[in-house]
């Protein structure tokens, strides 16, 4: 077993809030609802829930244990443990992936990140207050159709990131996080609370909470299985790295419980500050995509002291949008810092420079080369611009697969013995032959699943 010399978390709770900060992104107050309005409401939610539990935290502990045990970046993390049990160094591989992965995520979600700042002060200003749904709608298509204004706005939301990264684990990350976390839990209460005054609430219990199993399909199970994984932000090792940091006598099944239920109750207290309103000013819950930056606008835009709430809101997925992207660097970023032996400074600056430079793609994907399909020679990819083709390799292939690799290697490559060890189980008690075979069996099944449907649309059971 490895012991690190480098960084550690000051306490349990700076880790805790870092890993929910991680896992509590743009996918659980920008995804989740307009997912679960398309999906028919209550069905989805039990069964996003139970994904959630099932699936996506065993993939969660198997990243925080293989941090943890490897202490360093991903790729050397899994091959320190590998060579540990006698397995193949080959696995080390799926590290890489995790690496190229962040680096492409955040190349994209830093411009919806640059969105949400964008929108802070288009609400703060006024500007949109009163305005129809057709102006609204005007003000998104003229930010996306705008190089300059999309260019400015990623590349402030990455100097952020990069800012507060290179500034190290305790003066940066952990200071962040220690502060924007519990603000972004308050601000949501805030926004729960006056939705509920405001806007017809009943509806919305109505709506996220009673099941109507007639519109369960296996499509929407695998859909809810999928916004569970992608909410939790596994399969990339992104939450590997930060179990790099971890101290000894923290649990790991505890500290996942933690993780997954607070990731489940901002998906849940988002859906609750979002629909209410959309049910009052009669919306459509199954917008899609512009449910956030399109149809709340509109409420906020004609309901009292909108502008306030309004900007609140986007400070709120800001937080949200800057936590999960400060881990996203961080994979990198230890990568880098590992393999060159840079400073974190200039390590962060490569792998955020190398982010920004994927982003500029994608944000002119929007605009002047709105035309270009670099694999459109490809019939899966014909129709895909370098924004929804970095978007569906991560989302659709890199994740799911990341997911797969990690529990298969935890559950099947490594020895049991050092597994147990590092969850704090006996090899022979009942919670960790639960663990080991729904690592096996059932997350990795159920993911495959996820994989070969976002790999074919015409995919069906």
């Amino acid at each position: 077993m490895s012991q690190r010399q480098g960084p550690m978390w000051s306490s349990h709770f700076a880790f805790l809030m870092a890993s929910i900060g991680t896992a509590v992104g743009l996918a659980n107050i920008w995804r989740f609802p307009y997912t679960t309005g398309t999906n028919g409401g209550g069905a989805f939610v039990l069964i996003y829930i139970l994904a959630a539990l099932v699936i996506a935290m065993p993939v969660l502990m198997a990243e925080l244990m293989v941090g943890r045990r490897g202490r360093n970046s991903p790729p050397e993390a899994i091959a320190t443990v590998a060579k540990e049990s006698g397995a193949s160094l080959w696995w080390r591989h799926m590290g890489n992936l995790g690496v190229l992965g962040a680096i492409l995520v955040l190349s994209f979600y830093a411009i919806v990140g640059g969105w949400t700042l964008a929108y802070v002060l288009k609400l703060a200003s006024g500007s949109m207050q009163g305005m129809d749904p057709g102006a609204i709608s005007m003000v998104f298509d003229q930010l996306q159709s705008a190089p300059g204004l999309m260019l400015f706005w990623h590349l402030l939301f990455l100097l952020v990131v990069i800012g507060i990264s290179s500034l190290g684990l305790a003066g940066g990350v952990e200071r962040v996080v220690k502060l924007v976390m519990p603000l972004l839990f308050i601000m949501l209460l805030l926004l729960v609370g006056y939705a509920a005054w405001i806007g017809d609430f009943a509806q919305a219990v109505r709506f996220l909470f009673t099941p109507d199993f007639s519109k369960v399909t296996t499509n929407m199970v695998l859909e809810a299985v999928g916004q569970a994984f992608f909410s939790i932000s596994v399969g990339l090792t992104n939450l590997m790295v930060y179990g790099a940091y971890m101290q000894r006598q923290t649990s790991i099944p505890r500290s996942s419980v933690v993780i997954v239920g607070a990731d489940t109750l901002v998906a849940l207290l988002a859906g609750l500050a979002i629909f209410p309103i959309i049910f009052a000013f009669g919306l459509n819950p199954s917008e899609g995509p512009g449910l956030v930056f399109v149809s709340l606008p509109v409420a906020f835009a004609q309901m009292p002291a909108g502008a306030l709430l309004g900007s609140l809101f986007f400070v709120l997925l800001f937080f949200a949008a800057l936590t999960s992207a400060i881990c996203m660097l961080e994979v990198p970023t230890s990568w880098l810092m590992q393999k060159t032996k840079w400073s974190r400074r200039k390590a962060c600056l490569v792998a955020g420079g190398v982010a920004w430079g994927l982003g500029v793609l994608s944000a002119l994907s929007f605009n002047l080369l709105g035309d270009v399909h670099p694999l459109g020679f490809i019939p899966l990819f014909a129709d895909k611009t370098f924004f929804s083709l970095f978007d569906y390799f991560t989302s659709n292939i890199a994740m799911p697969l990341g997911g797969i690799f990690v529990v298969l290697f935890v559950s099947w490559a490594l020895k049991s013995r050092f597994t147990a060890e590092e969850l704090g189980f006996t090899q022979h008690s009942l919670w960790f032959r639960l663990w080991l075979w729904t690592s096996r069996l059932i997350a990795p099944g159920a993911l495959l699943l996820v994989f070969i449907s976002k790999l074919s649309p015409t995919f069906h059971l």
